[in-house]
C-alpha cells in the first residue's frame, strides 16, 4: 500500500471528495466504469483550478535526508505544491467545490477510491480562496516558472509526489 501523504493543519476526520468546479452535480454517474474519489488526507492534491498543471510533493519513510534538505527545507513533514506563477491569480477567483461522498461502495485504488455504481453527494464544501486555503493548512504553495523541470528533479528523487494535468504546463 502507498503510504499517505503528511498531515495538514485542520486536517478532519476521513472522508470521502470529489472536487469540482460545477457546484450544481447531484449525482455523480460513472466515467469508464467509476466514479472517482479522494480522501481527506490527499485532497489537498485538488486545491486548484481543474486545468491547473500542478508539482506536488513530500517525503515518505524511503525519502533521503539529502532529499529533505533539497526540496523540503529539511522539514520531513512538509509539503509543497508548486503551480506555474500564471495560476496563483486563477486560484485566489475561481470558485472550486467539494462534494462528500458516501463510502459505502467505494474501494481503495491507489491513492484514489473508486466505486463501481453512481453516487449521491451527501454535503457541498465551498472551497474559496485555494491560496488561502494552502496558507491555511500549512503547505507549502510556490509559483514556479520552470514547473516541468522542477518536476523532472521531483520524480528523480526519493519524495513521493502526485503530478496533476502537467500536460496544461508551459514547455519552456
Amino acid at each position: 500500500m502507498i503510504e499517505p501523504a503528511p498531515p495538514y493543519r485542520g486536517e478532519g476526520p476521513h472522508a470521502l471528495w470529489h472536487v469540482s468546479e460545477d457546484p450544481t452535480i447531484d449525482r455523480f454517474r460513472l466515467r469508464d466504469g467509476k466514479v472517482w474519489a479522494i480522501d481527506t488526507r490527499h485532497l489537498p492534491l485538488y486545491w486548484f483550478p481543474r486545468d491547473c498543471p500542478r508539482a506536488t510533493f513530500w517525503a515518505n519513510s524511503a525519502t533521503t535526508n539529502e532529499d529533505v534538505g533539497r526540496f523540503l527545507d529539511r522539514e520531513r513533514t512538509r509539503r509543497v505544491h508548486v503551480v506555474e506563477p500564471s495560476a496563483l491569480d486563477a486560484m485566489r477567483s475561481t470558485r472550486v467545490v467539494a462534494y462528500r461522498l458516501p463510502a459505502e461502495t467505494f474501494g481503495r485504488w491507489d491513492r484514489f477510491w473508486i466505486s463501481p455504481a453512481p453516487v449521491e453527494p451527501i454535503e457541498l464544501v465551498e472551497l474559496g480562496d485555494l491560496v488561502r486555503l494552502h496558507e491555511e493548512a500549512g503547505i507549502a504553495l510556490h509559483g514556479d516558472a520552470g514547473l516541468l523541470a522542477l518536476w523532472e528533479r521531483v520524480v528523480d528523487s526519493t519524495l513521493d509526489y502526485s503530478g496533476i494535468r502537467l500536460r496544461n504546463a508551459v514547455r519552456s
